[in-house]
């Protein structure tokens, strides 16, 4: 007998299925044991906490490394190098004054024992021995590397490449990276009158190494003020700017700090004449810590010229000889890897930086941690006559920048080749007797390294490079010189003769990187003046756009046309309109 069941019945035992489906899914289902995704370990995630940060977003600090030395059994480097701040990415790199555990350079396989020492020619002697001992023992000898400043290595490249000579060309110097570059620390410190009126300098004397990096500075601020240097560091010549031989860096403040002075022959239209001069030390061209020295214990010295706007000038070139490089192409592969990527994590993160900066306490044997940061980053101080000084300052390369400074990046300038053939043909120009020649930048300079690692690890070339933010306008000049470009008569259609000019003009450019360019135009008064205005404009704009088409940026260059507003000599004879109609390149801030 069948069960009817009304409607009203069916609905409620339709509910009451649902209850129970719901009660079970709530109270067993949704409650049972399910299998889960293990839990991971996150590692350190930091975002980049320094102002010059070449890392972005989610990017990773590495750990620090361990302060006990590691015996990986990888091949052994010993380093000579000097106290210099742009060392940054080799103190994190290796962790210590020898390879640390856990350090970048213990992952390569490397064992380094950095060495300070600051006399270069104590290290082009130990280079000398490094090559012959290679040669003999090859498979015992440690190879040897050492670092200096860009800017000085002609005059070191030419001494040391001769006294390789006897080895044979295998064993001749080759330098293949830039790990970082002083970025203020190097400069000329004068009177505070010689930035007001360059020319002041003239009869003055500047302590400082001769024929070395820091001396470069003197000369091209001297250089592009169209000011007179005197080589012969023996005698004085009012018209010129005299020069002080320092035995080292330091050297050269201890001279203007303890009151140095010395007896000069004068001379005279080029003629050494009986009569003696007693000068002192009026300007230094050096760097931290004399700079420092300097500030503290004497200060009346201001920045005249330094190396944050010379930005191109001084980096931090290392070298060793050509047979160990190519013997270990794999460890100097994994050595500028390691190097740049210490360069990401000093320029990102402050605990970087700051362990750089103890490692350097360490091996330079002098001052603390804190002390070595301080410089590095650059401050303004108050010397001992209250008046304020720019110390210090340095910056760590990662790859990008590396790759920049040896042509390698996107606008293809070749800043070291620059940097080393412009100082190259003035000490060769002014020293003669000592660096009559010096070695061809191809012959010394081996870039297959680095442009082995850039072709083979992209992702090392993701840091950020180092960028200048230029002003709108030069509202303070570093220098000024004035340049007879040829333009086709009443055009601003430069004249083939005039583009070797255009080419120095380029490369003073080129070293002065952290300097705006200022082209500007100027006639003489033949003509209606609006004529003229335009004429100048025309013609700044030129020389403007021939720049342009050799790499340097738009941001960097500012033309202007002054018409004949501004003579520099009698527009009433032909000589003085030949000089008022020029170019006048100024170089400031």
């Amino acid at each position: 007998m069948s069960v009817k069941v009304k409607t009203s019945g069916k609905v409620v035992m339709i509910v009451l299925v649902l209850a129970v489906i719901f009660v079970g899914k709530v109270g067993w289902w949704d409650k049972r044991p399910r299998e889960a995704k293990q839990s991971q370990e996150i590692g350190r995630v930091a975002l980049p906490d320094a102002p010059e940060a070449s890392l972005a977003g989610q990017a990773m600090m590495l750990p620090l490394p361990a302060p006990k030395e590691s015996v990986n059994g990888g091949t052994k480097i010993v380093w000579k190098i000097m106290a210099w701040n742009s060392q940054f990415p080799l103190m994190y790199a290796n962790g210590g004054a020898v390879t640390t555990q856990g350090s970048l350079l213990d992952k390569a396989k490397l064992q380094v024992d950095i060495s300070r020492q600051d006399d270069c020619f104590k290290s082009l002697a130990d280079i000398v021995k490094f090559a012959q001992d290679y040669k003999d023992h090859p498979n015992s000898t440690p190879g040897v590397f050492a670092s200096f400043m860009g800017d000085g290595m002609p005059a070191f490249f030419a001494s040391l490449s001769k006294e390789l000579e006897p080895l044979g060309p295998e064993y001749q110097p080759i330098a293949f990276y830039a790990m970082g570059k002083s970025y203020g620390e190097d400069q000329l410190m004068g009177p505070a009158d010689w930035k007001k009126n360059p020319s002041s300098a003239l009869g003055k004397t500047v302590a400082c190494v001769l024929r070395d990096g820091d001396m470069n500075i003197l000369l091209k601020w001297a250089g592009d003020n169209n000011l007179r240097v005197n080589p012969d560091e023996t005698t004085f010549d009012k018209n010129a700017i005299n020069l002080i031989a320092a035995a080292d860096f330091l050297d050269a403040g201890n001279k203007y700090i303890s009151g140095y002075k010395e007896k000069r022959k004068i001379v005279e239209n080029g003629q050494k004449l009986s009569e003696e001069v007693t000068v002192g030390v009026d300007a230094v061209a050096t760097w931290t810590p004399c700079d420092v020295n300097i500030a503290q214990k004497k200060g009346g010295l201001v920045t005249i010229a330094n190396t944050k706007q010379y930005a191109s000038q001084m980096p931090n070139i290392t070298i060793t000889i050509k047979k160990f490089a190519y013997d270990h192409r794999t460890d100097i592969e994994n050595l500028i890897m390691a190097l740049s990527q210490a360069g990401d994590q000093v320029r990102s993160f402050k605990e970087a930086k700051a362990f750089a900066a103890s490692v350097s306490a360490k091996v330079y044997n002098e001052q603390s941690g804190d002390y070595w940061l301080k410089y590095y980053n650059g401050v303004t101080e108050n010397d001992m006559q209250g008046v304020p000084v720019s110390l210090g300052g340095s910056m760590a390369f990662n790859l990008q920048d590396a790759a920049n400074m040896f042509g390698l990046g996107k606008d293809g300038i070749d800043r070291y080749k620059i940097v080393y053939t412009t100082f190259g043909d003035i000490l060769s120009k002014m020293y003669p007797e000592y660096m009559a020649t010096y070695p061809q930048y191809s012959a010394v300079v081996d870039k297959s390294f680095l442009v082995s690692v850039i072709a083979n690890h992209g992702e090392l070339m993701e840091g950020k490079a180092l960028q200048v933010a230029y002003s709108n306008e030069i509202t303070s000049e570093v220098s000024s010189k004035s340049y007879q470009i040829q333009f086709e008569t009443g055009s601003a259609l430069i004249k083939p003769e005039s583009y070797k000019l255009l080419d120095e003009i380029l490369q003073s450019s080129v070293v002065a990187e952290g300097l705006k360019v200022g082209v500007y135009g100027h006639t003489d008064n033949v003509g209606g003046a609006q004529s003229n205005q335009a004429l100048s404009e025309e013609r700044a704009n030129s020389v403007k756009s021939y720049l342009l088409s050799k790499g340097l940026s738009s941001q960097r260059i500012e033309a202007k046309g002054f018409g004949p507003s501004n003579p520099i000599a009698d527009n009433a004879t032909a000589a003085g309109r030949a000089k008022n109609r020029r170019v006048q390149i100024v170089l400031g801030e």
